[in-house]
């Protein structure tokens, strides 16, 4: 099994609402930073946001507060709630955990459709 398996993801409108999930397996991911990126359709991969060990959380200016990272370590997970959802926010979605050592999960799609 993959160390990182992101789920959350599927079909929205726009101005809706969706949580992702990324919860670890094997690796104890309180020991790591968890960074969420995406990938829209025609363009290179772009880091979003990121959860430190001690909570702190760093955003994308350019989501306008839209999106809020959090971890819960007694569940081994990492979470992405994003709000308001345009439709230049389909992509495929990935967490990424940096510390002892480097995972990535494999993605989950979101695509907001009218």
């Amino acid at each position: 099994q993959e160390p990182l398996v992101e789920s959350g993801g599927g079909v929205v409108q726009p101005g809706g609402s969706l949580r992702l999930s990324c919860v670890a397996s094997g690796i104890n991911l309180s020991l790591y930073v968890v960074n969420w990126y995406r990938q829209r359709p025609g363009a290179e991969r772009e880091w979003l946001a990121y959860i430190t060990h001690n909570f702190d959380t760093h955003y994308l200016s350019l989501l306008g507060g839209r999106f809020r990272v959090s971890r819960d370590n007694t569940k081994n997970a990492a979470y992405l709630q994003m709000n308001d959802l345009e439709l230049e926010d389909t992509a495929i979605y990935y967490c990424h955990a940096r510390g002892p050592d480097v995972y990535w999960g494999q993605g989950t799609q979101v695509t907001v459709s009218s």
